[in-house]
Order: structure tokens, then C-alpha cells, then sequence
């Protein structure tokens, strides 16, 4: 659901006994804010589960970005237990939206077997839908990932590349072996999936 907030006490008042929430900061007629409010707005609708995303506009709210020292828009602010955790900034596709959602609430039971799962790290983009595929995929599954976008993380970039000597996303290292691409077989294999 999508909430619009006129201050930053209005904000505070709307989300008191809330605990897993968003705040997009946008300026409307702004392309960049637009592109944002639409493909979040759809991923909402597209969401299983109920998310609640609340909307600043900074041409009529002036209290909120600086509270969370917010120098651009839009950018979407996370709040998870009622506490701020992070920043996603610009516009971003749909699938990207929908998979930072699902996997703000996404948590994995333990399997039946007693087994510890094996650590997983998925390297990514937000624009690439493999990525995506890769990330739902191991949601689907039950099996409990970091995913770290290398978009935004230049020492992660680098660390990815050095490891595998390959730039392409996605990659992902599960217990410690490297994973190219969305490879279904060796994923499977190594998860015992």
C-alpha cells in the first residue's frame, strides 16, 4: 500500500506501531521520481504479502530527507523492526522492487533433514534479471543468501572479479566454491537441492 506522508511527525504518527515499513522520498514531476513511483507502485500491487511504502514528496515535505540525510531523489529508505537499515537510490526496474520486497520479509524455515545450510552469497545487479531468476529461485527453495549488489559496492565489484575473473552478474560462491551465471545443475548440486 502506498501512503502519503505530509511531515515528518505524520510519518512518525502513521508508522508508531508498524515495524517493517519503506519511505520513498521523491519530487514529483521529477523523471528519475516518476520512474520510481510508478515501478515501486506496481511492485507493490504485485507483492504476496502486505508492504507498506510510504511517499514524501520534498516539494511539499521538507522535514524527512534531512532526518535520514538524504541528498538525492528518489531514493527508498528501508525500516525494518522500526529501525532505519538502509537506502536504495534512483529509479529501479520492477523485478528489482518486487525482489528487494520479498526478500525484506523472506525468511527460511530449516529443513527437515537437520543439515546446516551452506553459506550462500549471490553477487548482482539491479537491472539484471538473471539476478532476479537466481535470487527467487533460491527464495523458492528456502535457502538463506546475502545478496550484494555490485553496483553500488566497488570493493565487492573487485572482490568478485578477482575470485572469478569474470565481470558478468550473476555469480555466486556457495561454501566457498564460484558459481557463474544462473547455473541451475551446480546450484542444485551444491545445496543438495
Amino acid at each position: 500500500m502506498m501512503i502519503k506522508v505530509n511531515s515528518l511527525q505524520d510519518f512518525k504518527e502513521k508508522t508508531r506501531k508498524q515495524n517493517n515499513y519503506w519511505l520513498l522520498i521523491h519530487k514529483s514531476s521529477s523523471e528519475q521520481s516518476d520512474c520510481a513511483n510508478k515501478n515501486i507502485t506496481y511492485a507493490v500491487t504485485k507483492a504476496k504479502s502486505e508492504i507498506n511504502v510510504f511517499v514524501a514528496d520534498v516539494n511539499n515535505v521538507r522535514d524527512i530527507h534531512p532526518e535520514y540525510s538524504v541528498t538525492s531523489v528518489p531514493t527508498l529508505l528501508k525500516f525494518e523492526n522500526a529501525e532505519f537499515k538502509g537506502t536504495y537510490k534512483g529509479c529501479n526496474d520492477t523485478d528489482y522492487y518486487t525482489s528487494l520486497f520479498s526478500n525484506s520479509f523472506f525468511t527460511a524455515s530449516n529443513n527437515d533433514t537437520g543439515k546446516q545450510q551452506k553459506s550462500v552469497t549471490v553477487y548482482s545487479t539491479p537491472t539484471c534479471s538473471w539476478c532476479n531468476r537466481l535470487k527467487t529461485y533460491l527464495r523458492e527453495n528456502n535457502v538463506k543468501f546475502r545478496d550484494i549488489d555490485v553496483s553500488k559496492d566497488q570493493k565487492a565489484a573487485e572482490t568478485m572479479v578477482k575470485r572469478s575473473g569474470q565481470q558478468g552478474v550473476p555469480q555466486s560462491v556457495i561454501s566457498g566454491q564460484t558459481i557463474i551465471g544462473f547455473d541451475k545443475a551446480k546450484i542444485d548440486k551444491l545445496l543438495g537441492l
